[in-house]
């Protein structure tokens, strides 16, 4: 099916069934919704899944436009967005049976919470508004989308891309500076707030909703640890903090500088870009002050190490050898291309070391051996 959908248009919205322009935008709720039936609401968002397919070269191009990733990363993002809205709409919705026998039947059927404000962070544009959204849709919710004010259009135009297929006022966005979140996080009609984002800032967003005690999913900022036994296939292991067993660890380390250097930093057009720009000023003098810190704290550079002067805020990747734990690049997360490599020899100290972060979104081991893993 081909949609009439345009990326370069002017935004617009839905009010009584007539598009009218942003400024117009007002928020309610239709009492129809309520009234689709599961089936219909899978239908329609599996129709939205395959309109975004359709134009997945524009929203790709888009991303790198206003994100900076390269085109095999924007790709990938864009296909997983598609795939994330297939995949939800394949799960079933399941009512609990409590009980059931010649008495009686109980069941518990789980109820939308209706209104579902969704905040939506800059670095997976695309792939977390659309894994807000399918969810709220297929189970009868309606959502209004507040994008990053530093990637807004992508997530602007899946909405105004999603209308096609809902009822008037089923799925909205909200453009604008971070003012919006709490405005959004403290509005009475707004049930539930899913927000991805930092750990800082999902606390304030925790605290503003509990005034009116809505339901609250939270994803928050994650240093995610690596631990590499010696059994490892060295070439195929990538995270955020890298504990290296010692008896690999140089072998580890050159493999890796090997990889790295091989990397081009620029335009995410041109082919064989593997790393594009970072995406803001502020994000850009935050990544900086880590490299500040190779020279104020004398950390080791196993390759990179120095921001060369360029037309956007281009960063060459690095990797730091051996920094002490209570570093910085060891403590926070820096949201650039730094990554501070780990010697480790004890299996209990290292777990304990890598346990060792507020923000454990995630985690890995690396080995050949699962009862290891076990």
């Amino acid at each position: 099916m081909t949609v009439d959908f345009d990326l370069r248009s002017n935004f617009v919205q839905i009010i009584n069934g007539k598009s009218s322009p942003t400024e117009f935008t007002r928020h309610g709720l239709n009492p129809a919704t309520l009234e689709v039936l599961p089936e219909d609401r899978k239908k329609a968002v599996l129709a939205y899944a395959d309109a975004i397919d359709e134009y997945s070269d524009q929203f790709r191009d888009l991303l790198i436009t206003e994100q900076g990733k390269p085109i095999f990363q924007a790709t990938l993002e864009t296909n997983n967005a598609i795939n994330w809205i297939r995949g939800m709409a394949s799960l079933p919705l399941i009512e609990d049976v409590i009980e059931d026998d010649e008495t009686r039947t109980v069941i518990t059927r789980h109820v939308p919470p209706s209104v579902i404000g969704a905040i939506v962070p800059w670095n997976f544009p695309l792939m977390l508004a659309t894994g807000k959204i399918a969810p709220a849709l297929l189970t009868g919710n309606v959502i209004i989308v507040k994008p990053s004010p530093f990637t807004p259009y992508g997530g602007l135009k899946l909405v105004e891309l999603a209308q096609k297929f809902f009822l008037p006022v089923v799925v909205q966005s909200l453009g604008g500076d971070d003012n919006l979140g709490p405005w959004l996080t403290s509005h009475p009609g707004i049930d539930k707030i899913s927000f991805t984002g930092s750990t800082a800032t999902g606390k304030r967003v925790l605290q503003s909703a509990s005034g009116t005690l809505k339901r609250v999913t939270l994803e928050l900022g994650g240093n995610d640890p690596a631990i590499v036994f010696p059994d490892v296939d060295i070439e195929k292991v990538a995270e955020k903090r890298i504990y290296v067993h010692s008896s690999i660890f140089e072998k580890f380390r050159d493999a890796l500088v090997r990889q790295v250097e091989s990397y081009t930093v620029g335009d995410g057009f041109k082919a064989g870009i593997s790393h594009g720009p970072l995406q803001n000023d502020m994000r850009y003098s935050r990544v900086k002050t880590f490299f500040d810190d190779i020279e104020k704290q004398g950390w080791k550079v196993a390759t990179g190490g120095r921001i060369e002067p360029s037309y956007g805020y281009m960063v060459t990747p690095t990797i730091i050898d051996r920094p002490p734990d209570n570093s910085r690049i060891v403590v926070e997360e820096p949201f650039g291309p730094i990554v501070p490599l780990l010697s480790w020899d004890d299996e209990a100290k290292v777990i304990e070391r890598a346990n060792n972060t507020s923000m454990g979104l995630g985690a890995s081991i690396w080995t050949a051996d699962l009862d290891r893993v076990a």
